[in-house]
């Protein structure tokens, strides 16, 4: 089977699991957001603070002191910001994992599992050889050929298709 060819089969399990990923997505999301703005907000204002101070500082130096001091603390501000969204995203992705990795557990797993394997089956094509990686899902390889239907890979591509609405949890 051609890799143009694996696509077209991939995609019912494509469309399964990026509706179970935006279904448990929308759950967490409440959840990442709330936790995210938080975040956020203290960033801001632990920014702001060191805004305030370091405004007070430079107003009492020189011109180029005082412009080296607000340039600092811009950066620090926005390493701040950025460091509250990077975790509040890790926290989004250890979640999305986590409820992935609960799906052995729940009723339809056999089903999904078995439907995984056929379609990993058939783009692995001819030869192929299976295992069942650790959490769930299945790995097809032969000659040249790997695909990774693990749960966690599954995971991390629902939360790369995600992209764009993660982004929104940064939007004021």
């Amino acid at each position: 089977m051609t890799a143009t060819a694996v696509l077209p089969a991939l995609e019912p399990v494509r469309r399964r699991l990026r509706r179970d990923a935006e279904e448990q997505a929308a759950r967490l999301r409440a959840a990442a957001r709330e936790q995210a703005a938080v975040i956020v907000r203290q960033a801001r204002e632990d920014a702001a603070a060191e805004l305030g101070r370091s405004a007070a500082e430079a107003a009492a130096a020189a011109d180029a002191v005082t412009a080296a001091e607000l340039a600092r603390a811009r950066d620090a501000a926005r390493a701040a910001v950025l460091a509250a969204q990077r975790e509040a995203y890790d926290e989004l992705r250890l979640r999305v994992r986590d409820a992935v990795g609960s799906l052995p557990h729940q009723p339809g797993y056999d089903r999904l599992i078995q439907r995984i394997t056929r379609l990993a089956e058939q783009a692995a094509g001819p030869g192929r050889q299976l295992e069942s990686p650790p959490g769930g899902g299945v790995v097809a390889w032969s000659d040249g050929m790997l695909v990774d239907c693990s749960l966690a890979r599954l995971a991390d591509v629902a939360m790369a298709e995600l992209g764009g609405a993660i982004r929104q949890l940064w939007a004021p």
